[in-house]
């Protein structure tokens, strides 16, 4: 049983124990590696600055991450108190398979979609397992509630609503993620299955293939590939460029129908590479 940590003890050796699965709950909250430790540092903070006797560390440590993680996704997008307030009983969804583990690099985009109340609850339960009253605890709210949140938010990654369809530049920086990554499942899931790639004549000069087609060969081309791509506009399409010594040198020009990549051009002539203009990752125009 954990002994109460008092004010006056070195907290430093548990924390950082404690730390890689705060860094993996808050990163999976949040969607952003960089805002998670962000997040972790001020938990630190907080236990550091802290005169009470803490019972359970790593209780103590889940609850405080989770509530920062929380106000920054209220601090993205305000959502009203009702959101986090019983609704209508529905059917007990608690024992349905766990969702999140398999949500691949493009459904991340329907995640940052959910209010921060679904999100919490969606994450801290299919993803890590905690109870809805330890998470209505953390909310400030009942379990029921956070029954109905979990619920509500996992058949929107189910079945997303049509206004949940990716833009085409998520799809675009999805893949681009997974193929840097080595994701190979998340590059699959984001090609149609006669998805292709092919080159015009200034690209197969400058080294790409001619061509490739199906799905799983174009997932196995840039699986683990593409360190040195860049996001770019193509016009005012969204795609993504090799650079060298800072000038796109190959243009990745994306054709995406229904959320899903169905084509890939690689482009290297002199009018292309000209029109190609940088752009931050999750960047849309219009």
């Amino acid at each position: 049983m954990d002994q109460a940590h008092r004010p006056e003890q070195d907290h430093t050796p548990a924390f950082e124990a404690e730390r890689p699965r705060l860094t993996a709950l808050a990163g999976r909250i949040l969607g952003d590696p960089s805002e998670a430790e962000d997040i972790v540092q001020q938990a630190w903070l907080r236990l550091h600055g802290t005169d009470t006797s803490i019972e359970s560390l790593p209780a103590w440590l889940t609850t405080v991450t989770t509530r920062l993680c929380l106000d920054r996704l209220k601090s993205r997008t305000p959502v009203p108190r009702s959101e986090i307030e019983p609704a209508e009983s529905a059917p007990d969804v608690a024992d349905d398979i766990a969702l999140a583990d398999t949500v691949g690099v493009a459904l991340q985009a329907v995640i940052d979609r959910l209010t921060p109340g679904e999100r919490v609850a969606f994450v801290l339960h299919d993803s890590f397992g905690f109870e809805f009253s330890t998470i209505a605890a953390i909310l400030d709210t009942t379990p029921a509630a956070v029954r109905k949140l979990a619920s509500r938010a996992r058949a929107k990654v189910r079945q997303p609503a049509p206004d949940d369809q990716l833009a085409d530049w998520e799809v675009v920086d999805a893949f681009m993620s997974a193929a840097r990554e080595g994701d190979f499942t998340s590059l699959l899931r984001l090609l149609a299955p006669d998805a292709g790639v092919d080159a015009d004549a200034a690209a197969i000069a400058a080294g790409t293939p001619e061509r490739i087609d199906g799905r799983q060969q174009v997932a196995e081309f840039f699986n683990g590939s593409a360190h040195a791509a860049l996001p770019v506009y193509v016009g005012d399409r969204p795609g993504s460029a090799w650079f060298h010594r800072g000038e796109a040198q190959v243009v990745f020009d994306f054709t995406i129908e229904g959320g899903l990549v169905t084509g890939i051009t690689f482009r290297a002539e002199e009018s292309v590479l000209a029109r190609v203009v940088r752009r931050r990752d999750g960047e849309r125009r219009g």
